[in-house]
């Protein structure tokens, strides 16, 4: 497909007379009207049955195929708006994971305000930003552009969490961030400021990536390289969504860790919580499974809309049953605001040293998965895949992700990246168009200014929230063994690197303690204790090490040459006949 229409169109326009400019305004508002008073453009002729048919045993299977819209097609007002619902409840978990988790006790401890409030800013921020995605226009005397001009959503990026969680502890641990004279961690919004403040330095590095043509930056960091990275991201943070599916990832945990409050801390999250049981009771355990198993069902049992939104559905019937069963708290959510709005809290920004290299090597890896995001979206779209005008996309897609991890730090947010799950989305649906886009940021921006609602999401029993974030934490897993899959072949070399990658990256995720005590250097140079504490906090962060040590053996090791045809002839013809062969056992029989 060759675009030359619209704001897709590389070649610019000459439409700056005023006739035109009030031409095209009376054409716009004609379409809206249309839009919105005739059935035709309200409705269309579409069958709205087909997102809401269940796929059940006995149930005789449609033969209905949907009409495929493109991103600038004309399609009906309401299914732009029902499938821009269904995006964001497809992004919603997503999105709201990984501030719940950054605020939580696996974070910075904030108070349950600041949780609320940065679940609202998240979905508010996702929905600000991704509108820039979808719609791209050209920088001024330039070839370069801002956004993708597809349906490509961005939300708060998962990478970050595992560094983030490390520098938390790193800050409990020097002193940057308080405790109690037990050594109980307090609320740290300064650590938390730090990690954004840091973030919207480092985002300057993928802003210089997009300017890169996209082969060079693939050849820089190929599949051998970002696949086991996403992978290994995905293997540390199971290990926190399990922690909160057997009742909650912070001191009830490990009580004994609590001191003199371990009596407090005896049951999850603490003796105050209605319904406080010991961690890893069965009764956890159940409520995490409800989540589970009913996103399993909803994708064997689901109609098309169900299925892409199965996750919230799993969360939706955890939360009823654990509310029925009196493990929630309202207290939060009578408390809360009716509205809020990004600024409502604000934390001090500062520079975070350690923290520096681990969030540039985080954006590095967002710019890798960026490419691939875009080109399977561009291909779910029916759009091209190579070309002027595809590369044109990469670059403006890399540059606003670039330019978002800014302005989402200066909206107090950490950075963001792609939702790869809403091609998933497009494919089942067959709607490419950009109206179901900002429909979809519309609703994203509708549900965080309702504060009630993300008092509601913060208030959700870890368990619930543990079976939810298990499975989406592993299919970040699965998400990089395809990078793998697709973009590798496994021969010896292969092998190779990645058994060396991973033996270091999964060491490090298992045992994340390893290199505390490697350096013990206790005087008073703050910047060499600096360098030294981001020297650590690398080499204890899983992924980092693969990365770099993937990324390293595969500038170095020569490239296998591929084997004759001749070779490879005359080896299965040695299986064949191997086969045939019969091998005598140690006593000289067959």
């Amino acid at each position: 497909m060759n675009e030359n229409h619209g704001p897709d169109a590389i070649a610019p326009h000459n439409t700056s007379t005023k006739s035109n400019i009030i031409t095209r305004i009376k054409g716009r508002l004609r379409t809206v009207l249309h839009s919105f008073t005739t059935r035709d453009g309200l409705l269309g002729e579409y069958d709205y049955a087909f997102l809401f048919r269940p796929n059940l045993p006995l149930m005789a299977k449609s033969t209905y195929r949907s009409p495929f819209f493109g991103i600038n097609d004309k399609m009906p007002t309401l299914l732009g708006m029902l499938l821009g619902l269904q995006h964001s409840l497809a992004m919603l978990a997503g999105i709201i994971t990984p501030p719940l988790i950054l605020s939580g006790t696996g974070g910075a401890n904030l108070e349950p305000a600041q949780q609320q409030y940065l679940v609202s800013t998240a979905l508010i921020v996702s929905g600000l930003l991704s509108s820039i995605q979808i719609n791209r226009f050209r920088i001024p005397k330039t070839n370069y552009f801002i956004g993708t001009g597809i349906l490509s959503v961005v939300g708060i990026s998962f990478s970050i969490i595992p560094i983030a969680q490390g520098a938390f502890k790193q800050m409990y641990a020097n002193g940057s961030c308080p405790s109690d004279s037990r050594g109980n961690p307090l609320p740290c919004p300064r650590g938390y400021g730090a990690l954004i403040g840091t973030s919207s330095i480092c985002a300057l590095v993928e802003i210089l990536i997009s300017f890169l043509p996209p082969k060079i930056l693939l050849k820089m960091f190929p599949p051998i390289v970002t696949g086991p990275t996403v992978m290994l991201i995905g293997v540390h943070l199971i290990g926190s969504g399990f922690k909160d599916w057997m009742g909650g990832s912070g001191p009830c945990a490990n009580p004994a860790s609590s001191g003199d409050q371990a009596s407090f801390f005896a049951l999850c999250p603490n003796l105050n919580a209605p319904h406080a049981l010991p961690w890893g009771s069965p009764e956890y355990l159940g409520l995490g499974f409800a989540a589970f198993v009913t996103i399993i069902l909803c994708e064997r049992f689901g109609s098309p809309i169900i299925k892409s939104t199965s996750v919230v559905w799993g969360l939706l019937v955890g939360c009823i049953i654990a509310a029925a069963c009196g493990y929630f708290d309202r207290s939060g959510i009578d408390s809360a605001p009716v509205v809020s709005f990004i600024w409502v809290h604000t934390f001090p920004l500062s520079l975070y040293g350690p923290l520096v290299l681990p969030i540039m090597a985080v954006f590095v890896i967002c710019a890798t998965e960026a490419v691939g995001d875009i080109t399977a979206t561009c291909d779910v779209s029916h759009m091209e895949l190579q070309g002027p005008i595809y590369e044109s996309r990469i670059q403006g897609g890399l540059l606003t992700d670039g330019l978002n991890g800014i302005v989402a730090a200066m909206m107090t947010m950490t950075p963001m990246s792609r939702f790869a799950q809403n091609n998933g989305v497009i494919a089942l649906t067959r709607c490419a168009n950009r109206k179901a886009g900002l429909a979809c940021c519309f609703f994203l921006i509708v549900m965080g200014i309702f504060a009630k609602f993300a008092a509601a999401l913060v208030a959700i029993p870890s368990p619930v929230l543990g079976g939810m974030t298990t499975f989406l934490f592993t299919a970040v897993t699965v998400s990089g063994m395809a990078i793998i899959s697709r973009g590798t072949s496994f021969d010896r070399r292969t092998r190779f690197i990645l058994t060396a990658g991973l033996a270091l990256g999964y060491g490090a995720t298992l045992v994340p303690t390893y290199f505390d005590r490697i350096f013990s250097y206790s005087g008073d140079n703050h910047a060499l204790k600096g360098f030294l504490d981001a020297i650590v906090l690398i080499m204890e962060t899983g992924f980092a090490v693969t990365a770099a040590i993937c990324m390293i053996l595969n500038l170095i090791l020569p490239e296998e040459p591929e084997e004759p045809e001749e070779l490879e002839e005359l080896e299965e013809l040695e299986e064949v006949s191997s086969r045939r062969i019969p091998r005598s056992g140690s006593n000289g029989k067959i």
